[in-house]
């Protein structure tokens, strides 16, 4: 009675009938290839300290981020950390080097090799581009694009020592042109130029405008080259992650913010005056764990049609919000970002987003919720 398959068939109906949908479609998804050994899951960006130097509170470079930050990182569980860089905190306006900047970036290197930590050198503001939809230069200068590029030429001859399984590039922190196609093209011709320098070198690309889950089905990336991660920023919904921002049109509203739910509710946006109620738009948008999966999806869709993998290199909320809601929210992206496959970075290490507050003591609970197994 062995030699007949009809129990195998059986059986494989009735788990067809009683898989879930999720599960079935999984496995006509392609896998996404890893890139040279650039095997990263979770990390941290080590903001403020060779870019955006005014968050450094007047703390010189040198003792704002340290061996024993690193330590630390790799301690708490995290498997790499992304340093965005700034032109201006490693050039200066003759385009020559700070020897003392560069130095620091390779001790940071160093110590990530020797605590096990991989590290994305991320070029995060140009003077000619700072993620600013006004900041028109790099998209119409030809002598900006090509200072961009010199930067990479720099940054490769410098790090290039570096093994690929270490080190990957993030060639522009959110690009904001005014098409796509300009910064497609841009892109195109930074991957050029590495891979005449660093063939197998992993490099990062996102989308134009902010690196948006929602531009990503515009994004296009050279054909054929298997060094690459796809990167996109997710800090929806924004409302509730920049309560209280002082850099966002939105700063003066200092009523009640919730997750999940709607961020404000319509009672509580009819109680502002117009002047505030006018910046708040979208505002009473539902919001929980199923939402942020389907604009995340976006994204994911994305590299799994190019069969590459992906990346979230920046999320976070800041800790002006009620603290039982951030954790949430936190509990939550983490859920979203694992269940894709999705490689991430929060954002930030030190400060009002990060896992050390201002007073240089870490937030336990939100890195037990950001790590643990």
């Amino acid at each position: 009675m062995f030699n007949s398959p009809k129990p195998l068939i059986v059986i494989l109906i009735a788990f067809l009938a009683t898989a879930p949908f999720s599960l079935l479609c999984a496995q006509e998804q392609p896998q996404q290839r890893i890139a040279e050994g650039f095997n990263i899951q979770r990390g941290i960006n080590i903001s403020h300290w060779l870019s955006q130097s005014g968050g450094r509170h007047g703390i010189s470079q040198a003792d704002y981020f340290t061996e024993k930050d690193v330590a630390f990182i790799a301690e708490k569980g995290f498997d790499h950390i992304r340093i965005p860089l700034e032109e201006a905190e490693l050039w200066d306006y003759r385009d020559e080097k700070y020897k003392d900047a560069f130095i620091l970036l390779h001790k940071a290197l160093g110590w990530c090799k020797q605590y096990k930590l991989r590290a994305v050198i991320d070029l995060h503001i140009l003077r000619s581009h700072h993620f600013d939809a006004q900041n028109k230069p790099l998209w119409e200068e030809a002598a900006a694009q090509e200072r961009f590029l010199q930067c990479w030429r720099e940054l490769s001859a410098e790090l290039k020592k570096y093994p690929t399984s270490q080190v990957a590039y993030e060639l522009l922190n959110e690009p904001v042109a005014d098409s796509a196609s300009q910064w497609n093209e841009l892109l195109a011709r930074g991957v050029t130029l590495l891979r005449e320098l660093e063939p197998k070198r992993v490099i990062i690309v996102g989308s134009n405008r902010w690196q948006s889950y929602n531009t990503f089905p515009a994004l296009k990336v050279p054909s054929g080259d298997n060094h690459l991660i796809l990167s996109f920023h997710y800090y929806n919904p924004f409302f509730f992650t920049h309560y209280r921002a002082s850099w966002t049109r939105h700063k003066d509203y200092s009523g009640p913010v919730h997750y999940p739910g709607a961020t404000i509710t319509d009672r509580e946006l009819n109680e502002q005056p117009a002047t505030i109620r006018n910046l708040l738009a979208g505002s009473t948008q539902e919001y929980n764990a199923d939402v942020i999966n389907e604009q995340i999806e976006t994204a994911v869709k994305v590299a799994r049609k190019l069969r590459l993998p992906i990346y979230c290199g920046e999320w976070g909320c800041l800790n002006t919000v009620p603290r039982k809601e951030r954790l949430r929210w936190y509990k939550d992206m983490r859920k979203v970002l694992e269940k894709n496959n999705v490689a991430w970075a929060i954002w930030d290490y030190k400060g009002s987003f990060g896992i050390i507050d201002d007073n240089g003591q870490p937030d336990d609970k939100l890195i037990k919720i950001l790590t643990k197994e």
